[in-house]
């Protein structure tokens, strides 16, 4: 099977006002279960559009691993600027990512981070206004209890399906992932229903009922 294209960056800037919820009901129509489960917006009123790069880690308990095996920086190594990094720690609550990681991202202009597991040092997140989107904020270090185990190869992150160059799009609403191969056409959805909902909104201005509405734009 050929590869997969990688997406352009016209197509990903087709992203850039689209909301979560109205790229779920896209999602629904090409018949991809795309939204991370489980996932929240850690830094108030952020939100990321990027490219996928996808972290395999595994847990256990402490001492464990080596501190070496903790290879937070070279998550930020692996991203260029605008990517969004996923990390799959299978939803273990233990920290993968704190402050100074944060400040290093945001100066590198990494686009944001999702992790299905834990990150700490909220205060300093908020401080950096990094878009950050997690299972788990907790104090407990990684280090000796994390190992990463590759990079950039399928992961399951919020029990979706995430690969390397895939969309990822978080807002306050949650986490979404479009598929590359469907990115184009979820786009264009998107777009569609988003034009819908301000019609709808400027015609319930007018006097349109919600019901009525609701009847006359089917997707929003």
């Amino acid at each position: 099977m050929a590869a997969t294209p990688p997406v352009s960056d016209a197509i990903l800037q087709l992203f850039a006002d689209l909301a979560t919820p109205t790229l779920a009901n896209a999602l629904d129509d090409v018949a991809f279960d795309g939204i991370l489960s489980g996932i929240g917006q850690i830094v108030a009123g952020t939100r990321c559009v990027g490219r996928a790069v996808t972290v395999a880690e595994v847990s256990a308990a402490r001492g464990a691993y080596s501190s070496d095996e903790f290879k937070v920086g070279h998550m930020i190594d692996q991203a260029a600027p605008g990517d969004v990094i996923v990390v799959d720690n299978a939803g273990r609550e233990v920290s993968t990512w704190g402050g100074l990681a944060t400040y290093a991202a945001k100066v590198k202009g990494i686009g944001g981070l999702v992790v299905d597991g834990g990150v700490r040092d909220r205060e300093e997140m908020e401080q950096h206004r990094l878009p950050i989107f997690a299972r788990h904020m907790t104090p407990l270090t990684g280090r000796t209890r994390i190992r990463i185990e590759s990079f950039n190869v399928p992961v399951s992150c919020g029990g979706v399906r995430v690969r390397p160059g895939d969309v990822i799009v978080a807002d306050g609403s949650g986490v979404v992932c479009v598929p590359a191969e469907h990115a184009e056409r979820v786009a264009e959805l998107a777009t569609r229903y988003a034009s819908d909902d301000r019609l709808a909104e400027a015609e319930i201005a007018r006097g349109l009922t919600f019901r009525e509405a609701m009847a006359k734009f089917k997707r929003i």
